[in-house]
């Protein structure tokens, strides 16, 4: 049964993602986005990955598409009536994938060898009890460096973020 539901699943990203793209309105674009984000979520349901999938809505679906919508609606972007033949590069992009997707379903040349590990077992073979304490785990033990690293980008990026978008208290407004 879980099975049939990624089948569902990965079936609606493609499909939800190739209308990211093909749709000329905008809007419509952003819809299928939002489509496909659930799904992805869907998706890690499927995996026994629900912080991530938690994290998928709030982050991807709540923020960035609203941010999306919302860049969109201030330029006022309308509908793309032009037409832009672009062959040769789904061309060099999906072949190149195809032989890859046939290495990796015959088992050949470039396949991923999973070993005799399980998904469940984390680091040491250690079965994960539950997905968000064992990725806090991880993060805060394995991970500390990076993780303090990435907190130190963001608030650099936000301070930045503020910088430029504050005015000069001594210009006035005309």
């Amino acid at each position: 049964m879980s099975q049939l539901f990624f089948g569902y699943f990965a079936g609606m990203i493609v499909i939800t993602s190739i209308l990211v793209v093909a749709l000329k309105n905008p809007v419509y674009s952003a819809l299928s986005l939002l489509v496909m984000f659930f799904h992805v979520a869907g998706l890690f349901i499927t995996l026994h990955a629900e912080f991530l999938a938690a994290v998928q809505i709030i982050v991807y679906a709540g923020a960035i598409l609203v941010l999306y919508l919302f860049v969109v609606m201030i330029l006022n972007v309308t509908q793309d009536d032009r037409y832009h033949s672009q062959w040769r590069i789904a061309g060099v992009v999906c072949i190149p994938l195809f032989i890859e997707s046939l290495l990796l379903l015959s088992g050949g040349a470039g396949a991923v060898n999973t070993g005799s590990r399980s998904l469940q077992s984390g680091p040491d073979g250690a079965i994960a009890t539950d997905n968000t304490l064992a990725i806090g785990k991880t993060l805060y033990s394995t991970y500390l460096f990076p993780f303090e690293v990435a907190s130190l980008v963001l608030l650099v990026a936000m301070i930045g973020a503020i910088v430029l978008a504050k005015k000069d208290i001594g210009q006035r407004e005309t």
